[in-house]
């Protein structure tokens, strides 16, 4: 018997059932086809095969880490959410993932990683909450790093205003613009495509839903989505179908009484233990490797009194 398939994904938060734009995507088009996954909803990234999310271990061993080759991977394992699609509707999805992506996903990625308001307030926070030590130290502010750098590979290559200010108008301009483009193109309808979900389905719901139901301090874009009723209802319907219990699944802290210890305490406590040597450890080895540190034995020195205490110290090394 086939060893089932794995998905590890960023856990939910901010009442959805994934807060990264990728895993929520490939999650919710695995929900659209009923694919049997095993699913790892997880806050360290370093425990995904691959060290990154979302990712998805096949039934053969194989690791795949990229969206869209997840999601390529599941159709060919016959959870094709885009199977009864007409040709022209084919075709229409890859004009709608292209239009998602140079016009939408660069505001997203500003709006959470690159608006200092939102990104200290709201993402950052989250993750640094949810990571474990030391990890929430230094992923986050990697994160940013990685998610800037990917905002200038899409808009490399671009005519673009020399200004900052100028930029950002016109990217919120362009963004607003797609929103009300894909209002109109959905309608009246349940899904783009009629009465079934497909895979432009799990793309535009993971946009709309982390920009909608996030709760941000600078929402620029935020405003002129609650003013498309119709992707509003859209998103709410998804959510409801096809996660109903999955809101927010990072449970906040518990608070236990003083001096009572809960049966996971020890193990807790060990655990922190471990984690800060280890801190400790590599910090360390990083410095003496690195030549920052360097460590030298002195000889010791020939008074009697000091003679002692260096055959003592001889005797601990041995």
């Amino acid at each position: 018997m086939a060893a089932p398939m794995e998905l590890f994904c960023w856990a939910g938060g901010w009442g959805l059932p994934s807060v990264d734009l990728d895993s929520l995507a490939v999650l919710t088009y695995a929900r659209f086809t009923g694919a049997p996954l095993k699913m790892h909803k997880i806050t360290n990234p370093w425990r995904s095969p691959s060290g990154a999310l979302p990712a998805l271990r096949t039934s053969h061993g194989e690791v795949i880490s990229v969206p869209h080759k997840i999601i390529t991977h599941l159709r060919k394992e016959k959870y094709n959410a885009d199977y009864d699609l007409s040709a022209r509707q084919g075709a229409d999805t890859l004009a709608f993932m292209s239009l998602l992506e140079e016009k939408l996903l660069p505001v997203l990625i500003h709006t959470f990683w690159v608006d200092a308001k939102n990104y200290v307030e709201v993402t950052r926070k989250w993750y640094a909450e949810a990571m474990p030590f030391p990890l929430n130290f230094f992923l986050p502010g990697r994160m940013q790093r990685q998610h800037m750098e990917r905002l200038q590979l899409l808009l490399c290559g671009e005519q673009r205003p020399e200004s900052e200010e100028e930029l950002e108008k016109e990217l919120y301009q362009e963004a607003r613009e797609c929103l009300t483009l894909l209002s109109q193109r959905l309608g009246s309808q349940k899904f783009f495509f009629g009465e079934a979900p497909a895979s432009l389905d799990a793309f535009v719901f993971s946009y709309l839903a982390l920009l909608l139901q996030t709760k941000l301090p600078s929402g620029k874009l935020q405003a002129h989505l609650r003013g498309l009723p119709n992707l509003c209802t859209y998103c709410t319907h998804i959510l409801s179908l096809y996660f109903p219990w999955d809101g927010a699944e990072v449970a906040p802290p518990r608070h236990t009484p003083a001096g009572s210890e809960t049966e996971e305490e020890p193990n807790r406590r060990r655990n922190q233990v471990l984690s800060v040597l280890a801190g400790l450890a590599a910090m360390v080895g990083y410095a003496v490797l690195s030549g920052i540190v360097s460590i030298q034995r002195a000889a010791p020195a020939r008074t009697p009194s000091t003679r002692g205490l260096g055959m003592a110290e001889e005797d601990e090394d041995e």
